[in-house]
């Protein structure tokens, strides 16, 4: 089995999701980026799109229209947007 990452996915007021993952992929202002355990610590400025979560229990997407950030630091991405909606 990969390694975890741990995901926060919030906006000002509450929490959208949050879990274990093994990947998350989502659009920069500079493209688009997939994050894995063991990549660097980072922060980006995201663009509106699709924010896309790879677990063990599934795949979670989630829109934005207002972009936001995304930072990642020992395994522990957290991202942080104005809004965003869980579609299936």
């Amino acid at each position: 089995m990969a390694s975890e990452i741990t995901v926060n996915l919030v906006s000002a007021d509450r929490e959208i999701w949050s879990g274990q993952a093994e990947m998350v992929v989502a659009k920069t202002t500079v493209g688009e980026i997939g994050l894995l355990a063991g990549h660097e610590p980072m922060l980006a400025v995201l663009v509106a799109g699709e924010i896309r979560i790879t677990s063990a229990s599934g795949n979670v997407k989630a829109v934005t229209e207002d972009g936001g950030f995304l930072s990642m630091e020992s395994d522990v991405v957290t991202v942080v947007v104005r809004d965003a909606q869980l579609v299936s």
